[in-house]
Formats: structure tokens, C-alpha cells, sequence
């Protein structure tokens, strides 16, 4: 009993450290559907949310387009999508709440990805990138991919704190080194297996953002979610292949020898995939990390409606150019109590006590003025 009473005191006190008052809605189910990028933080910030609240959360990982839809449709009290829209209910509001890296996962070997398989470090510039991804490099000891991974590389690591999280100044990460390496990757002769989400995914669809505003002239076509209508050409090479959701696209890579993907970083470490390091403007070469993710957003700019506009040129030099944010859909006209518990919990995702409960998983925290941005829309809605 003695052991008992000492979790509860501490479970209480815990509590209060993270809300300074228990509030007046406590005790609210709340719903959430949309982006699996953004999945893997709610559920590591939901459990000490619902130990101080005492509101339960619970989310569908079913991809942006449910998101969106769900949105429109006035289902759930909040949903999340990886890229923005105009909804179909004007108070619908987009909140950047969540912000991640995108990583280019792969399983460079011939057996299915494990523990006990290591993945070789692969540098990749961005136009080597956008090769893959229309079917021009269809090999892995493709020229492109040699000039890439030859000579020596250079990489911004950022200072983090004594749990693993990155320290800013500023809203900016705070760069504690430059490493060189090489890559010394011996790469193979084989057909590279490009794996792309079958379904409506902001995740594709930022990959999609960036291929057209770097190269416009080979990725012509408008901007989507699903990566076959944004594909410059008539239909998908042979030696590509799909599956719904990050968790989907992360296992088939997985499974694939020799294959290459796109989706959040803890999914690629989740399943013991490689992820590659892209160069930058600035001509670093640097990993999805949280702190790539942030000096990257530092050089965004948001409206004031929360969507974001992305500096793919930045000269920060350890921006990761495919760091995003996932967007809360939330209906600013809702004021009851499940309103004002979606209200406690966006303004725990934007904590920092949120991002860092698990800095493994890469996600960084909002700061600098995105985070103003977010305050002065969370303002709006029900308190």
C-alpha cells in the first residue's frame, strides 16, 4: 500500500507541473483522425495529457486525405493533414502544430531490413533525388549516385540537452559542430524498388512541393497528394510500387531488397531502414533530424492562417530541405467542453514537455514566429 500511495502522490505531482490547474472539462473523450506522419507524437504525448487531464484522446492514423475529409464533413474534434486546403467549413482553422522530418528510407541490401542488417550512409543531392523518384536513375551504382557519395561530406550536427533534445536560441537549433565523413559505400548493381503511398497522403505531397519548386521543368504537372498524378509521366515505371500510410510504405521497404521511400523518420528507424543524407543549398549534406527540421522552418514564413510557405533555397547551413509540419484541423466555431479539451491538448503539442517526451522520435518543437503564429490561432478558439 505504501508503494501505492507513492505513485499516486507522484502521478499528482506530475499533474500539477504540467498543468497549473485542473480545468472545468475534465474527463472529455476527444477524437482525431488524418496524417500518420503526425501519429507517432500524438500517441507518445496522449498518455501524461490524459494522467493531468483526465480528457482521453483518441486518433486515426488513416493519411491526410481522411484528414481533410473528416474536416469537411464535421467528424471528430480535431483532424490532421500534412499539407494545406481550403476546407469546406470556413471555420475551419489550419494550426501547424506538428513539425517532423520526411526522411528518403531505404534498404540498400539484398536481404529484408533487421537489427542485424546494417544499412550503408547514402548522400544524395536533390537532383539525384528527384532522378529516383521519376525513374531517369534506375540503378543504385548509377553515376548520379556515385558523384554524390564521392570525396568527403560535410554535416551540421546541433547541441541537445542532457534527454537527447536540441537546444535553440532564438527559435533557431544551436549548431555545436561540423563533421566530415565519406560515405565508403560500395553500391551495388542493382535496380533501385521506388515505393511511393497509394493513397491521399500530405506526406507525398509535400515530397511533391519541393520536386516542382526545384525542378519546375521536369515536374510539371499541379501538386498532389497522390504521388501518380503528380508523376512526370504517363504512368508509374514498372520498378515502382506502392503502399498506403508511413507504417505501410516503411514495412514494404522493409521487406524490399534494394528499395527507396519517402516517410517520417521514426518510421524508417521503427522498421531499421537507412535514411540518406540530402544536400542543402549551402552544400551540406544532412540527416532528418529534429534540429535539421528546425533550422529549416526557421527560414519559413506562415500567413496568418497558419499555412506555410517553405524556402527550399535556404542558406541555413544545416537545413534538412524535407522538414514539414502536419496541420490540426480544428473548427474554431465549436465552443463546448470537447472544444475547450482539444484547445488543452494542441496547446500540450506545441509544449516543449510534448516534443521532448521522446526526442528519439525526431519531431521538433514549434518555436521563433511559427510559434507565435500558433498561439495567436489556438487564441480562437474555445478556451
Amino acid at each position: 500500500m505504501k508503494l501505492s500511495r507513492s505513485l499516486k502522490i507522484a502521478a499528482a505531482a506530475a499533474a500539477v507541473t504540467l498543468f497549473a490547474a485542473q480545468p472545468a472539462f475534465a474527463g472529455v473523450p476527444i477524437s482525431g483522425a488524418g496524417s500518420s506522419f503526425a501519429a507517432p507524437l500524438i500517441s507518445a504525448c496522449k498518455v501524461a495529457f490524459q494522467a493531468s487531464t483526465g480528457n482521453t484522446v483518441n486518433y486515426g492514423s488513416g493519411g491526410s486525405g481522411l484528414g481533410r475529409t473528416s474536416a469537411d464533413g464535421g467528424i471528430n474534434e480535431f483532424n490532421f493533414s500534412d499539407a494545406s486546403y481550403t476546407p469546406k467549413i470556413s471555420t475551419v482553422l489550419h494550426i501547424p502544430v506538428i513539425a517532423a522530418p520526411v526522411a528518403i528510407a531505404y534498404n540498400a541490401t539484398s536481404v529484408p531490413a533487421s537489427p542485424t542488417v546494417a544499412q550503408p550512409q547514402i548522400y544524395l543531392s536533390q537532383q539525384t533525388l528527384s532522378d529516383i523518384f521519376t525513374g531517369k536513375v534506375t540503378k543504385w551504382n548509377d553515376p548520379e549516385i556515385k558523384a554524390d557519395n564521392a570525396g568527403t561530406k560535410t554535416t551540421i550536427v546541433f547541441k541537445k540537452d542532457s534527454k537527447g533534445a536540441v537546444v535553440k536560441v532564438k527559435g533557431k537549433p544551436v549548431v555545436l559542430k561540423t563533421v566530415a565523413g565519406t560515405s565508403g559505400v560500395a553500391l551495388p548493381d542493382a535496380v533501385i524498388n521506388v515505393i511511393v503511398r497509394s493513397d491521399s497522403s500530405g506526406t507525398t505531397q509535400n515530397l511533391a512541393n519541393f520536386f516542382i519548386a526545384q525542378f519546375p521543368s521536369v515536374w510539371t504537372k499541379a501538386s498532389s497528394g497522390t504521388f501518380a498524378s503528380v508523376f512526370p509521366g504517363a504512368s508509374l515505371p514498372l520498378s515502382f510500387s506502392n503502399a498506403s500510410l508511413s507504417s505501410g510504405v516503411a514495412s514494404l521497404a522493409a521487406q524490399t531488397p534494394y528499395s527507396i521511400t519517402y516517410v517520417e523518420a521514426s518510421y524508417a528507424t521503427n522498421s531499421y531502414l537507412g535514411v540518406a543524407a540530402i544536400k542543402n543549398a549551402s552544400g551540406k549534406y544532412q540527416l532528418p533530424t529534429a534540429g535539421g527540421t528546425a533550422s529549416f522552418l526557421s527560414a519559413a514564413t506562415a500567413s496568418e492562417t497558419g499555412v506555410l510557405t517553405f524556402n527550399y533555397g535556404t542558406t541555413e547551413p544545416g537545413a534538412y530541405v524535407l522538414g514539414i509540419v502536419s496541420y490540426a484541423l480544428v473548427n474554431s466555431a465549436k465552443t463546448d467542453n470537447y472544444a475547450k479539451a482539444t484547445t488543452a491538448f494542441l496547446k500540450y503539442l506545441i509544449s516543449d514537455a510534448c516534443v521532448n517526451t521522446k526526442p528519439s522520435l525526431q519531431y521538433s518543437t514549434i518555436s521563433g514566429t511559427l510559434l507565435a503564429t500558433d498561439n495567436a490561432l489556438i487564441a480562437k478558439l474555445a478556451q
